[in-house]
Parts: C-alpha cells; structure tokens; sequence
C-alpha cells in the first residue's frame, strides 16, 4: 500500500490545550505520525512518497474563504502584537450571544473555532495546509488506479467543519478527499470514521448531501466530546436525509459491541453501493489511549482492516486520532495490513 507523508507536520507543535479544566502539554504531538511513518517501513508496507501540490482550489472546494483567510493570516497578525506563546481561543458565540465576526484576532479566532484545543503556532498553516495536500495526493493514487493508499495526515481533520476548527482539527482532510473524487467523476463515496470522537465537522459537511454516505463509531456524545454532535438520531437533512448513521457506544465498549457496530455500518455502505470508500483512521479505540474509554486491543485492528476490505472498494485511509504514542503506530498500521492480506 503506498503511503503518502510529509515532514512538514513537524511545523506544528502547539505548547498547550485547556483540557479537563487545566492548561495541559497537547497530546496531539509529533512523534504520533513519527512512530506510524516508522511503523510503515519497519513492516515493509509500500512505498512512502512525499505529496503533489494540488493549491488551494480543492481545499477552497470544503472550507468557508474567509475561514481560511483567518487561519492563513492568524499568526501573522498575532506577531505583530508582539505577544508570547501560541493563539488559542477564549471566548466563543454560546446561545446568547450575537453570531457576528469581530474584527479584532482574538474575537474571530472564536468565531472560527469550537473549543480550545486548536493552537495556532508559526508552523500551524503550513503544517495543515500539506496534511491536506497528503490527502489529495493518496486520492490521486486511487484516481488513477490503485486499489488502497494511506494519507499519514497531521494534524488531523475530521472535527473541522466547513468554517469552524476544533478538536486538534485545522482542515478536513478527509472531507476534502472526498469532495475531490466527487469533482472528478465519481458519483457516490462513502465515509466511515472510526475515531473515538465523532466526526462531527465530516458529518456537517455533508449533511445535507446525497452524494456521500456518512457513518460514524465513537463514543456516546452524552459523556464524550465533542457532546453536540454524535447522536443516533441525526439522519441527514433535506437531500442528505437518510444518508448519515452514527453508531454512538458507552465507555468501556470493547471489540463485540465495536465490531457489531462496524457490521452495521458496513450493511449501510454496501447497500448504498458507493464508487470509493473514506476511512476516517482514528485508534484512539485502543484500551490504554490516554483521553478515551473504548477498550480495543492491537490484533482487533487487523480485524477491522479485513472487514473494511471485504466491501471490495478502492479505499482511501486518512490518519486522524489516537494519542497512545508509542502504540498509534501498530494499531494503524494492524489496520492497514488487515486491509492488504484479505
């Protein structure tokens, strides 16, 4: 299986994010797609090729212009107030508040964003803008023929909405893919996210389209974040009504209630008979993950892969969480290699 990478996810490196009440070393860190690129070539996988540079134009197909002139420019502008440390968000348009874009850095960095895990730092565009460019790259493999490629994407994507940021989450990469095949010929793609965390910014992005299928495992969204979004009861709306599933499972679900789930999200993507398959890759599932309570162990992701590949779709895999560091990269790769030995 090729995999697509690139160095440039070292450029982000945020300091800290406000979790559980405390300002905290971020757990979305480097050495996650530094251990899972290792993994790849340690068990030989394929070939590892740097991204093609595909501009703006596919990213500006799934984000919002002015969304992305704030985060291009954010760092720039906090420079120039000669302030310390990286940006991170503060005060956000809650239900009594007036949704409208203040002019001032820190007012919009609120408008554009959901919570406070998504530091802005020197590297932070550049570093996005290539996981982006990763992803359009591995679909590009696919476009042309290959039957799998991997998107080793940092940061992650699949909590970013169309323009709003969150959840370590800068650009959709996954989104972004999609839209891609769909602007080259293919009429249906489907999209499972596998992440603990739901999908929410895939999910909104297509919600109210029939062209892309959008399934979901994660944990329940009553006790998990991102909590507004996740529910069972969230089928799509307008065209996309009865085109979303999520599979929302309690804390402490271990690999039969996941895998019964994957059963059904499976039924759900082949009797929609889409062109190409998304994997939103997350293993934050894993038992010892730091900020989740699944409790999937290594070999069932060998499991998961195999079953994925049974839907017999050319398959695009798009990197997103797990922060169990020194594990993330058995568990994606396990995934991967499931997929190749069916």
């Amino acid at each position: 299986m090729l995999t697509i990478y690139s160095d440039d996810h070292h450029l982000h490196h945020g300091r800290s994010e406000l979790i559980d009440g405390q300002l905290m070393p971020c757990f979305e860190m480097p050495s996650r797609a530094d251990h899972i690129l290792q993994r790849v070539m340690d068990r030989k996988l394929g070939p590892v090729e740097a991204p093609t540079d595909f501009g703006m134009q596919p990213i500006k197909r799934v984000h919002d212009e002015g969304f992305l002139a704030f985060f291009q420019s954010a760092w720039q502008r906090w420079a120039e107030m000669n302030v310390e440390g990286d940006i991170l968000p503060f005060t956000w348009p809650a239900r009594s508040l007036r949704k409208v874009k203040p002019t001032s850095l820190l007012g919009q960095f609120g408008y554009y964003s959901f919570d406070a895990g998504v530091p802005i730092t020197a590297g932070t565009w550049q570093a996005a803008y290539s996981a982006a460019q990763v992803a359009l790259t591995a679909q590009a493999a696919i476009q042309k023929g290959a039957n799998s490629a991997f998107a080793l994407c940092r940061p992650p994507g699949h909590h970013a909405a169309a323009d709003v940021m969150g959840g370590y989450c800068y650009l959709n990469n996954a989104a972004i893919a999609t839209q891609a095949f769909l602007d080259q010929g293919h009429k249906k793609v489907a999209i499972i996210d596998v992440d603990y965390h739901h999908g929410n910014g895939t999910q909104s992005i297509f919600y109210a389209r029939n062209d892309v299928l959008f399934t979901s495992i994660h944990g329940h969204p009553e006790a998990e974040f991102p909590f507004f979004l996740g529910y069972d009861d969230e089928p799509g709306e307008g065209p996309g009504e009865g085109f979303n599933f999520n599979y929302p499972l309690a804390a402490g679900s271990g690999w039969n209630e996941w895998s019964a789930a994957l059963e059904q999200a499976c039924k759900q993507i082949a009797a929609y008979a889409p062109d190409v398959l998304v994997v939103s890759l997350g293993v934050d599932t894993f038992k010892d993950d730091p900020i989740s309570q699944f409790k999937l162990d290594s070999p069932d992701y060998l499991a998961m892969g195999e079953r994925l590949k049974r839907l017999g779709l050319p398959t695009l895999f798009v990197m997103e969480g797990g922060y169990a560091v020194e594990e993330i990269g058995i568990n994606a790769v396990n995934v991967l290699e499931g997929f190749e030995r069916v």
